[in-house]
């Protein structure tokens, strides 16, 4: 019970940080919005098909929300949510992007 409390208030948190009330926040995954409530408060727990859902619209790791593991999730949580809106055209050029900048850091890491 202790864990679905946890995992509940990290999802308010959550919710809370993108300003959004549970009616709207329970629609954007699907969800009721008192099945959201029961969520929040560890009266229930969280499906997986839930916890996709979550993750595919915040852009939050797994391991932050069943775990509490923060390591990098807001810079993370912003990038998926840019990613999750791009064509497959886009993805590729900022994969490109991202790969070229990768390789000149490693390369001139030294100089930095």
């Amino acid at each position: 019970m202790q864990n679905n409390m946890e995992i509940g208030d990290r999802i308010r948190k959550l919710r809370e940080s993108y300003n959004m009330n549970r009616e709207n926040f329970s629609e954007m995954i699907d969800i009721s919005d008192v099945f959201l409530g029961q969520i929040e408060r560890g009266e229930r727990s969280l499906s997986i098909k839930t916890l996709i859902k979550i993750v595919n619209y915040t852009g939050v790791s797994t391991d932050y929300l069943l775990l509490g593991d923060n390591k990098n999730n807001n810079v993370i949580s912003k990038i998926n949510r840019i990613l999750n809106k791009c064509s497959d055209e886009s993805l590729d050029y900022i994969y490109e992007l991202i790969h070229c900048s990768h390789t000149f850091l490693k390369k001139h890491k030294k100089d930095l």
